[in-house]
């Protein structure tokens, strides 16, 4: 077996890496924040009642799909269909908003 030492020379070099990447690099809050805005209309107007409410469960709730299926009284497989299809048709009405 190897012997597989930490090297701190390799963890510095990744931190300063990171250092300067983040100093660097574009400012892209502009584009975030359009991105956000567009998530809220698209939240409000792509999706179904139901998309909504599970999306919002599952993300704003912290709530697992069995938890949600329980809630709901549906069954957990229905639910996660209903998740992805809601998060694909964000996913494609959000590609377009750069």
């Amino acid at each position: 077996m190897r012997d597989t030492r930490f090297d701190t020379r390799s963890s510095e070099w990744i931190g300063d890496l990171s250092v300067w990447l983040h100093e660097n690099s574009d400012d892209n809050s502009e584009q975030l924040s359009r991105l956000k805005r567009n998530l809220r209309t698209a939240l409000k107007s792509e999706l179904t009642p139901r998309q909504r409410e599970i999306l919002e469960l599952c993300f704003f709730h912290n709530m697992n799909l069995t938890q949600i299926a329980q809630k709901l009284h549906r069954n957990k497989s229905t639910i996660s269909r209903t998740a992805k299809r809601a998060k694909d048709r964000l996913r494609r009405v959000l590609r377009y908003s750069f």
